[in-house]
Order: structure tokens, then sequence, then C-alpha cells
């Protein structure tokens, strides 16, 4: 094991890792100038979670367990450095899902200057930390972004740069205020083959935009402690897609005109989203049933005069050919799903980051 020096929110420590360069300095994520997205309070030194611990343990318990997946974290900095290593500590991988990725579950993938680079990938014999670099053909000044694990919980992440590298803030968002999504595991990108591949993740890069989410697999049925904390988020928009998991229309019924009422009494003036499943002709009644719920709110909030409402008929997100090939389960969307998933609501997001941008 190589020992390096690493600089935390409590001063110098010392790193052991299995990478051998001559030299490295490490970093937590959680020091300026590295800027972490999407999670809550990264300084309290706390594992990284999505919401305050009160509140998912008030939603349920497997919202509790779910909110330390880390779905939706991003890492932004800039470096000159000709590579880039990655630490990490964890209390256990998943590994048991059939269909879901382990490197999506579990690793992190690095995007530059807004590209595809690498990934970060686990060994699966390890069991609470693991270790990788990257390297660069040159040295030059790169933006950085780390996509964190879409289901891991992460207690720590370590990025290590050579000393004598330039390390900066990296870009900010053109679109700084978080779009908040809410949902199902379809949200949480549960079949996605790397984190970057979420559809916010997707939509975050191509529109230049900021966004939590809180996809909870299984899990997004729109209890009041959630929606009371969703409701106080400081939101550019709201983005409703927790159809899958409520438990049966009549749940839906009861529950999804409620949470729209306490998102718009919060927001006056941020656009909502409403979304219903994308896998519609796998149960083609009962999606009908749950998209003719979703859209009375719709219709409703349009009654009565709101105007920053939009209804995505999941029907469309699967569009185009070869639509029985966008998911790896017949529900969850594979990567090609979630493209075509990013395609059209990414587009009503780009309609409405427009409109506010005009007023």
């Amino acid at each position: 094991m190589a020992k390096y020096r690493c600089t935390t929110l409590d001063g110098e420590i010392s790193l052991s890792t299995t990478i051998s360069k001559k030299d490295l300095h490490f970093y937590s994520v959680r020091v300026a100038p590295f800027k972490v997205y999407g999670l809550y309070n990264i300084r309290d030194g706390k594992p990284f979670r999505r919401m305050p611990e009160e509140v998912a343990k008030a939603t349920s318990p497997s919202v509790a367990e779910l909110n330390f997946n880390t779905a939706g974290g991003r890492i932004r900095f800039a470096t000159d450095s000709e590579c880039i290593a990655l630490k990490v500590t964890t209390p256990g991988f998943n590994g048991g899902h059939m269909f879901r990725s382990f490197i999506a579950e579990n690793g992190f993938d690095m995007f530059v200057n807004g590209k595809f680079y690498a990934v970060f990938k686990p060994e699966e014999r390890k069991h609470d930390e693991y270790d990788a670099v990257v390297s660069f053909p040159d040295r030059r000044m790169r933006n950085i972004e780390i996509n964190f694990p879409t289901y891991c919980k992460v207690n720590e992440v370590y990025i290590g740069l050579e000393p004598t590298s330039a390390l900066r803030e990296g870009v900010e968002y053109r679109h700084k205020k978080h779009i908040v999504y809410y949902g199902s595991s379809i949200t949480q990108g549960a079949i996605a083959s790397r984190p970057g591949n979420a559809y916010q993740a997707i939509i975050s890069r191509r529109y230049d935009c900021n966004f939590i989410n809180l996809g909870f697999s299984g899990s997004g049925k729109a209890e009041d402690a959630v929606v009371k904390y969703m409701s106080e988020l400081d939101m550019s928009m709201f983005v409703c897609d927790y159809d899958h998991n409520a438990p049966d229309p009549q749940y839906l019924k009861d529950t999804h005109e409620k949470l729209y009422r306490a998102i718009r009494a919060s927001h006056r003036n941020i656009p909502i989203i409403f979304v219903t499943r994308p896998d519609y002709d796998t149960d083609e009644t009962d999606s009908a049933k749950r998209r003719n719920i979703v859209h009375e709110t719709f219709l409703k909030a349009v009654s009565e005069g709101d105007r920053l409402v939009s209804f995505i008929d999941g029907k469309s997100l699967y569009h185009g050919m070869d639509r029985d090939c966008c998911t790896a389960d017949g529900c969850h969307p594979n990567d090609a799903g979630l493209v075509r998933m990013a395609d059209v609501i990414g587009e009503q997001i780009s309609y409405w980051l427009g409109a506010m941008n005009d007023e």
C-alpha cells in the first residue's frame, strides 16, 4: 500500500491506496475548490446523502435506507494534472440485482469538458473501499465532472492529483438553481450502465442545468414528510414522476393533486412537469387509469389559471422505432430508453428554461 498526503476538512492526513505513482496529493471532495452538487450538507462529515436524515426516516424505512444512495451526486473541479486518482470508502457494494449495472450502482464515471472520458470501477472482491486512476496524454487545464453511483452508499471520496498541478473551481452551471426530480427507481437511474447515463444527468449536460435526483427505488409514494421537504427546496423547476410507485390508481389519485398543490403553494413561479410511466404497454388498462389521473391534475391546474405546468404522456417517452429495445426488463429503461427519456423530458425542460430566461 502506498501512502499519500491528503487534505481534509480536519487538516492533513495520511491516506493509503494501492495506486503506484511517484507523487500524488489527495483531497477530500468536501474541501474547496471541489464542489459537490445534488447531495445534502456535504460539509458535515457524515456519509453522503440526498436529504436530511430526519426527513427520510419520517417518510418510510425504505426511503431512510435509499437516502444514502448517492444518485445525482456530482463533483466538479478544474485541473491540469496528467492523472486523476479516486479513493472511495463505502460500507459495502451493491451487486445482487440481475439487471442493474455494477458500475452504475457502485462506480463513478468522469466527464472532461462535458464529454465522457472514463469510469472508476471498483473491484467486486473488495468490500469497503477502492481506488483507481485515469491518465491523460498531456498537461492542460480540463473541466472535470465526476458522477457518484446511483445505488451505493458512500462514506468518503478523495481525489488524487499531481502535487505540482493547478487546481481550480470547476465551471458553474449556467442554470444554477436546482431542477428537482421526484420519482421511482426509473428516476433513481436503476438500469443505467453508468451513473452519467441517468436521464437527469444527460439533460443536465445538454442544457447546462443543476439538479437534485429524489428518485427512490420502489418508494416514491408522495408521503407527507417528503412532500413537505420538497416544497421547501429552492428550485427552478419540479419534475413529478412517481406514477410507478403508487401502489394502485386510487393511491395515485389520493396523492398526486395534493403533491402538486403543496409544491405550487410554495413556488408560485416555477414550471411543474407531470410525467407518467414510460412502459405504458406492459399493462395498458392500469397505465391508462394512472395516465388519466395525472392528466386530471394537469387539466385542473390549467383550468385554475396555472400556465406553468406541462404534461408528458409516458407512452411518448420511448419514441420512434425499436420501442421494445428501450428497457432491460420490460419496465426499467436501459441506456437507449434513458436517452429517449432525456429527449422528451429535456425538450420540455429546455422550453421552460428558455421561457424563464425571456422574462
